[in-house]
């Protein structure tokens, strides 16, 4: 990635397919998909200075956050709003530390993201995407409908984030059947008027290339003011980025980089933690951590990116063969050259498959490296670390764990990411150590409440024709 230096300047926005100009920040927010179907990224991405990091050392992580985002969000807001938003957003989580650190071994630690409303890391962008949202609507006096898919978690997040709110409306498609049934009903038990929740019969890969289709119509992408709120969005990456320098400030990180293992899915966490290292963060190593479904671990070590059946598994939100995020790690590969990237799109789209040069490969894997862990492995990690320290890990937590303790390097503090509570996912933890975890009592209550959802055939006319229905 390139970077910038120090100096005072709006970030700009461009696409990975070139077809969409240069763009600010908020049109960026609100569109999420580019017009000619590519992925917003900065032209050029802000950098931290080593004093400015030093400086963010054991403070709160709402501090960090505002640190980290403000470059992303300039001219969009005013810093003290944009600070008393971030305050908000994360006083809302139920831990003192938003984002605590806990110790699984001999420099080996677990980052807990599942402290916020829906116990998913995607809460820590989401609800702040939603704020910055309704700000903006307000002051344009406009509407928009946001649309996503979900794998499970960013469902969730996404209707806690945005139910109620004023000036918009919000449509997720998950996956029928796919779904743990606590991740469904966080879902589905949300009732506001302005959510519309929709079960696909078909994979997350389906609801994905639903929602991307919506976006290139362009007449009902105008017509319904479509935004996007799953990764696509430039600002759920750069929001999730914060918790990997805050982690690493916690752990010396300035003096001794830190390692990072992160069950990967859709590929944005991940690449997260790359922005993290492209705004000046010592980052020794990444790895992205899959399940069965390694489409991400092939392509780091062999450079062929090709598409395979999804596999169900107990880690149901990393179900998924094509991550769309995926695009802008090509878009760096590929020297941020667009025509070699619609190329290389293109083929993907005829034949399912696309490769790069060994050069290019090699690029790849000074950024980020992959690691595949099976059924077998994450069972048996599960009953290792509650055996070893006491603690109970969701499935995908323990994909990282397993992937942090074969792949990363032991000469750095291993961070694996806890991307959700084991209580999400309460029969893979129960066949694993013979307890069935406990929601929190938040949660109390959520298997009595009532459900809201239309099932649908995957098929995009149906799709739509719901969604002008419940307009």
């Amino acid at each position: 990635m390139t970077s910038t230096g120090s100096e005072r300047s709006m970030v700009a926005y461009i696409s990975t397919r070139g077809g969409a100009g240069v763009r600010p920040f908020e049109e960026v927010l609100l569109a999420g998909l580019a017009e000619d179907g590519g992925l917003f990224l900065p032209s050029a991405m802000p950098k931290l200075t080593p004093d400015q990091f030093a400086g963010l050392a054991g403070r709160p992580y709402a501090e960090t956050a505002e640190a980290v985002l403000w470059p992303f969000v300039e001219g969009t807001i005013g810093q003290a709003e944009f600070r008393a938003m971030v305050a908000e957003t994360y006083a809302g989580f139920g831990h003192a530390a938003t984002a605590p650190l806990v110790q699984i071994g001999d420099d080996d630690w677990l980052l807990e993201l599942f402290h916020g409303p829906t116990l998913a890391f995607k809460d820590f962008a989401l609800q702040l995407l939603g704020r910055l949202f309704e700000h903006v609507l307000r002051r344009r006096g406009e509407t928009i409908t946001i649309v996503g898919a979900t794998s499970g978690d960013t469902g969730s997040a996404a209707l806690a984030a945005c139910a109620g709110r004023a000036n918009m409306r919000i449509v997720i498609l998950h996956p029928k059947g796919r779904v743990s049934e606590v991740q469904r009903r966080q879902m589905t038990t949300v009732l506001a008027d302005n959510v519309v929740n929709i079960a696909v019969e078909g994979t997350f890969d389906d609801c994905q290339a639903l929602v991307k289709r919506m976006f290139n119509d362009q007449a009902f992408r105008e017509a319904h003011r479509l935004a996007a709120i799953n990764s696509i969005n430039w600002f759920r990456l750069a929001a999730q980025a914060v918790y990997y320098v805050h982690a690493a400030l916690r752990l010396g990180g300035l003096a001794r980089p830190v390692a990072f293992a992160v069950p990967t899915g859709n590929f944005g966490d991940v690449y997260a933690g790359t922005i993290a290292k492209a705004m000046g963060l010592p980052v020794q190593a990444l790895v992205a951590a899959t399940n069965s479904n390694d489409i991400v671990a092939r392509f780091l070590s062999t450079g062929r990116y090709a598409k395979g059946n999804v596999m169900p598994t107990t880690s149901p939100s990393m179900d998924i063969q094509v991550a769309s995020n995926f695009e802008r790690l090509l878009f760096e590969l590929e020297d941020r050259d667009p025509a070699r990237l619609v190329r290389q799109m293109e083929r993907f789209a005829a034949e399912g498959a696309l490769e790069v040069e060994p050069e290019r490969l090699k690029k790849a894997q000074d950024l980020i490296s992959g690691h595949a862990v099976d059924e077998a492995a994450v069972q048996a990690t599960i009953r290792q670390v509650y055996r070893d320290t006491g603690i109970v890990i969701d499935p995908h937590t323990a994909v990282g764990v397993a992937a942090a303790r074969a792949a990363l390097p032991r000469n750095a503090a291993r961070v694996t990411l806890a991307t959700a509570h084991p209580a999400k996912f309460p029969d893979a933890v129960e066949a694993a150590i013979g307890r069935r975890p406990v929601l929190p009592e938040a949660m109390a209550g959520l298997f009595e409440r009532e459900e809201r959802y239309q099932v649908l055939p995957a098929e995009l006319g149906i799709i739509q024709d719901h969604i002008r229905k419940t307009a």
